[in-house]
Formats: C-alpha cells, sequence, structure tokens
C-alpha cells in the first residue's frame, strides 16, 4: 500500500528536499504540498492524504491551528509535526492539537521515513516519556488545564484501564507496565487499546495529553 504524503511548510527549498526523499520511496507517493496552513486546508478537501508533514511556524495560518482543523474532521489523516526546537511549546501544542507526533527539521532521512511509517500503521512517533517531559514544562503555562483529577470522559474507564492509563502516561512501555501490574504483555495491550477506544484517542501520546489535562497525572509529578 502507497502511503499518500502531503508537505505544508512555508520554504520552497524544504519540500523540495522533503520531496526528493520521499520519492525514492517504493511505499510512499507525495500527493500534495502547501505553503501555509489555509492552502493546507483548501488542498485537503480535494485530495486524499494519510500523512500530512506540517510545518509549525508558517504565515497566514500556523501548523498549530491547522493540525487543529485537520484533526476534528471525520476520519483525519495523521499530522506529524516539523519542528526546529526539541521540546519547544509549538511541539507541545501540536500534540495537544491532534497530532500523532514530531519530528525536528534536521533529522536524518532514515529516522523521517521511519516515522511516517509508524504514524501510518496507527503508532504515535513520540514516545511517552519525551511527551512527558514537554507537558511537564508547558502544561503549567496553559489556560484551561483542568484541576480535578476526576473528569467525565475518564468515567468510562474501569479501575485496572486508570491504572494503566496513568502509568502509560508516566512513560512505560507496554513490558514495563506489565511487569509492574504483575499481567501479560498482551494484557496490557488489550487494555491499552480499550482505553484509546473508550476516550476516542488515536494513541499513546494522546493518552499523555489527556492525562494532563485531567490531572490523573501532575506535571513535574505522578498521578
Amino acid at each position: 500500500m502507497t502511503i499518500r504524503v502531503m508537505l505544508v511548510d512555508d520554504q520552497v527549498l524544504l519540500r523540495t528536499g522533503f520531496r526528493m526523499v520521499l520519492a525514492a520511496q517504493p511505499d510512499m507517493e507525495v500527493v500534495a504540498e502547501a505553503g501555509d496552513g489555509v492552502e493546507a486546508l483548501q488542498v485537503l478537501r480535494s485530495t486524499e492524504v494519510d500523512v500530512v508533514l506540517m510545518d509549525v511556524r508558517m504565515p497566514k495560518l500556523d501548523g498549530v491551528e491547522a493540525t487543529r482543523r485537520i484533526c476534528s474532521d471525520t476520519d483525519p489523516p495523521k499530522v506529524l509535526i516539523l519542528t526546529t526546537f526539541d521540546l519547544d511549546e509549538y511541539a507541545f501544542s501540536g500534540l495537544k492539537a491532534g497530532a500523532s507526533g514530531f519530528m525536528l527539521k534536521d533529522v536524518p532521512p532514515g529516522e523521517l521515513l521511519a516515522a511516517i511509517r509508524s504514524v501510518h500503521s496507527g503508532d504515535a512517533v513520540v514516545a511517552p516519556s519525551t511527551t512527558r517531559r514537554l507537558l511537564d514544562r508547558f502544561a503549567p503555562m496553559l489556560p484551561g488545564t483542568a484541576k480535578q483529577p476526576q473528569h467525565q470522559e475518564l468515567e468510562r474507564l474501569t479501575g485496572r484501564e486508570r491504572e494503566v492509563m496513568v502509568l502509560v502516561a508516566q512513560g512505560l512501555s507496554n513490558g514495563e507496565i506489565a511487569a509492574r501490574l504483575v499481567l501479560s504483555e498482551a494484557t496490557v495491550k488489550t487494555h491499552v487499546g480499550r482505553i484509546l477506544t473508550k476516550l476516542g484517542l488515536r494513541d499513546r501520546v494522546q493518552v499523555v495529553v489527556l492525562a494532563y489535562e485531567t490531572g490523573l497525572v501532575r506535571a513535574g509529578g505522578h498521578g
């Protein structure tokens, strides 16, 4: 299956470079490009796209707001944020807006290709531990972050699922969670899948963001 990729960046040279790297892959095709968020949204109305490589700092409409609008649609493409600085507020805002991960613009081509394939298959590119560091740093600055640990959405979860969600938010892998809770890794994977389904989340990164937003896990500490 060919992964249909859209490049969104206001720098033509960067888009050209990315397009050359992707064009050499037998399983990828660049089907669209855009120079800003407004153009990206217009193109997506008429073009089938699987993964969007989204720059954050662009004129007219930045990548964070464009990501938010894209991810609010029904069955949207996956969005991979491209940022210049690791752990900056744009990466955090992009994840909060619904992106499945972020990459640095100077990432080696092999890592970028692996990230696109990973996002396309439904995985998150950013490790939950990296997301946790982002949230520890930026969550206190955000308006509207829930202060109460109880949250309507979390009431759908069983006690065990909440327990697993906290550990996911703390950056543990399925294997580490299995060891901590004395469960099989397959059981943990099942719990994670149910958490995603019940809460309408795309991936583990979204689990981490929601855990912070609801107060299940606190910035700088554990749940």
